[in-house]
């Protein structure tokens, strides 16, 4: 399972942020990323150069964040289903275990950055439970 939502990523109250609710009970693996140099290898135009991504719940608190992502996700990346990101770009991801609940994912470009950027939240292992 997965949501995706592409957009123009702004300062300030012109960030992209999207919504996601975890629903059921217990908690949830999820892939989230922030994405924007690998865009241009679709065909993007002004593609958010460096990706800054935060995970907050309802209550405002952040639980999570990554800048530039790690290799060690590639595999996650298989798992859930996503296109690869390309090796040391700065596009963003996590993962991360969160509890039922309502949560929001906030994309920003680093040094006020902007141009078109995705956010994509992956739930891990969806169809094997």
């Amino acid at each position: 399972m997965n949501v995706s939502a592409r957009n123009q990523v702004g300062t300030g109250a012109n960030a992209l942020i999207v919504g996601f609710v975890i629903a059921g009970s217990g908690s949830k693996q999820l892939l989230i990323r922030g994405v924007g140099p690998k865009l241009a290898s679709f065909g993007v135009t002004g593609a958010l150069a460096d990706p800054y991504l935060e995970i907050f719940d309802s209550a405002g608190n952040k639980v999570g964040g990554n800048d530039n992502w790690d290799a060690s996700l590639a595999i996650s990346f298989v798992q859930a289903g996503a296109f690869a990101l390309d090796a040391g770009s700065k596009d963003a991801a996590l993962l991360i275990t969160l509890p039922t609940g309502v949560y929001s994912a906030k994309l920003t470009g680093v040094g006020n950055g902007t141009g078109e950027g995705l956010v994509e939240v992956y739930e891990i292992g969806a169809f094997g439970e």
